[in-house]
């Protein structure tokens, strides 16, 4: 630490920085993983070498496996529907399935998803900005007719699934999605519906990593 700002009072300091015009220094960064106190698990041979892999691949594991690390039967289960919904083989492209994960996410206002799911549509598509329009209102993105469609029914079964009806399944075919595919598209809708109230039950953090990723 420089002798010369040690105990220097932070509340001055940004007064400092304030009046010189400059934007004062970053707040510590947010470590917590959620609200609960829930002491982790002893992880099975499978979840440890989970865990590994996304230190490796990744440089960090993320908080929402961090969170269900309390219970490895818990754990294993929803990281093997998780990975089954958005990375398997579908007719959807994970970048498609990552927009809906972020479309519904900003409806429900849940900060977890937003953050790190926007990494995901940022990564996928090489747009900085597209992550933040899916967030906010996708409807001001030029999207296509079928991304556009697909969305929409997205919403619309956040917003109100009991007006979902044949005619919205059939804006779907009309867009080109099989029958399989608006299986897909339903169910992970329903599946991060589900992910953003316990994200928001518990209070859970995005790793601060997600932030700056793919700017």
């Amino acid at each position: 630490m420089d002798s010369k700002n040690a105990g220097q009072n932070p509340e001055k300091s940004d007064a400092a920085h304030k009046k010189s015009g400059e934007m004062p220094p970053p707040q510590d960064r947010d470590d917590s993983v959620m609200a609960l106190d829930l002491p982790p698990a002893t992880l099975g041979p499978e979840m440890q070498g989970y865990f590994d892999k996304c230190n490796e691949k990744l440089g960090f594991v993320p908080n929402v496996l961090r969170a269900y690390a309390h219970d490895d039967t818990k754990l294993s289960l929803f990281a093997g529907f998780y990975n089954d919904l958005m990375l398997a083989p579908s007719g959807l492209s994970k970048l498609e399935r990552e927009m809906i994960a972020v479309v519904v996410s900003g409806r429900n206002h849940c900060y977890y998803c937003v953050t790190a799911h926007g990494a995901a549509v940022r990564q996928y598509s090489g747009d900085s900005i597209l992550g933040e329009l899916m967030a906010v209102n996708y409807r001001a993105a030029k999207l296509s007719q079928r991304h556009r469609a697909m969305l929409d029914f997205a919403d619309k079964l956040t917003r109100e699934p009991w007006a979902i009806d044949e005619p919205d399944r059939e804006s779907l075919r009309s867009a080109g999605f099989s029958e399989r595919d608006i299986w897909d598209i339903g169910a992970v809708a329903g599946f991060f519906n589900m992910s953003n109230r316990m994200a928001s039950a518990v209070d859970m953090r995005p790793n601060p990593e997600y932030h700056g990723q793919f700017r």
